[in-house]
């Protein structure tokens, strides 16, 4: 069995191309059950361990399973260690033969930045050219690079609690050849979140926080609000306003129940299941109605799913 580690993935996977091996795949008929999800009482902290299993191919086409192992510290942050760890395992999906065990914390990023830039692909403007990046963690310039690859991003500002961060982020992008190749883009940190969204044409939040960030009432006509963090029942990124204002869409249906923001909107009935307009299979397949015109506000929220790492996980081993 091959270890692959981040840099190998890095060096393996692109947005263009990761984004079509997720499109495949929320169009094809692949098996993820239910994830396992565990609360683990560590003092006044509460981890989370996730296991989450998929699987495809039929008998004589290539065949994978996968599975990957997350934890989830939110201390973390004040440990100067990231939130979130993974392990993914890909297997022979005729065998069971372990081929490899992957750096999942790092092909998590790729996988959820691509899944956004997928959704956003059917739901943000054609036009796009002004983003709005909520948070400064891992996961930021990630997202930026992604939407950049489906979108004409030419304008990025980065708020964060912490607009020190902020600027470290901006300052990798800057460093690292930009958010797209062969295009020049202006990279801000601002400190006055509002103006920031009332100008955005998408806005992307991947935080922990506890409570929203993104008001409804900031957010322009044909705008997109992409949410990314918030994966329990505890946390919101946006208001009740942003879910009742826009055509809301999730990655899978698990989004229904876990997670913060839309999860929580229905359980509190600020919102109904018909307030949902599809999942990210929907959109793909053709069965769900993105964006209907140039005015629409549009929302996705993801809170991960097993397809997307059996996809990407994949798409790293077939490069390698």
């Amino acid at each position: 069995m091959r270890v692959i580690s981040a840099a190998e993935i890095d060096a393996a996977l692109s947005f263009p191309a990761l984004i079509e091996a997720l499109r495949r795949a929320f169009a094809a008929e692949l098996v993820a059950p239910e994830r396992h999800h565990h609360s683990i009482a560590r003092g006044d902290e509460t981890a989370t361990l996730l296991l989450m299993p998929a699987w495809t191919g039929h008998v004589g086409e290539p065949a994978y399973l996968a599975t990957k192992l997350a934890t989830v510290f939110s201390g973390n942050a004040a440990r100067g260690k990231p939130s979130v760890y993974a392990t993914t395992v890909l297997m022979d999906g005729g065998t069971g033969e372990p081929l490899a065990a992957m750096d999942g914390t790092r092909l998590t990023l790729w996988r959820t930045a691509a899944t956004s830039a997928l959704a956003a692909s059917y739901l943000a403007r054609q036009d796009a050219a002004r983003l709005v990046m909520v948070g400064a963690g891992a996961l930021a310039p990630f997202l930026i690079r992604a939407h950049a690859a489906v979108r004409p991003i030419c304008e990025v500002a980065i708020w964060n609690h912490n607009a020190a961060r902020a600027r470290e982020v901006a300052a990798r992008l800057s460093q690292g050849g930009g958010i797209a190749e062969g295009r020049e883009a202006t990279i801000s940190v601002v400190e006055d979140l509002e103006s920031a969204c009332r100008d955005a044409d998408i806005v992307a939040c991947a935080t922990l926080s506890r409570t929203p960030l993104v008001r409804g009432e900031w957010l322009k006509a044909g705008a997109h609000l992409d949410l990314v963090g918030a994966f329990n029942l505890e946390m919101r990124e946006t208001d009740d306003a942003s879910l009742r204002r826009a055509r809301v869409f999730i990655d899978t249906k698990a989004a229904l129940k876990e997670g913060g923001d839309v999860a929580v909107a229905l359980r509190d009935g600020t919102i109904t299941e018909t307030a949902v307009c599809g999942d990210l299979a929907g959109l793909v397949r053709g069965v769900a109605e993105g964006r209907s015109g140039p005015s629409d506000v549009t929302l996705f929220k993801s809170i991960g799913a097993a397809i997307e790492d059996l996809a990407a996980a994949v798409a790293v081993w077939e490069a390698i």
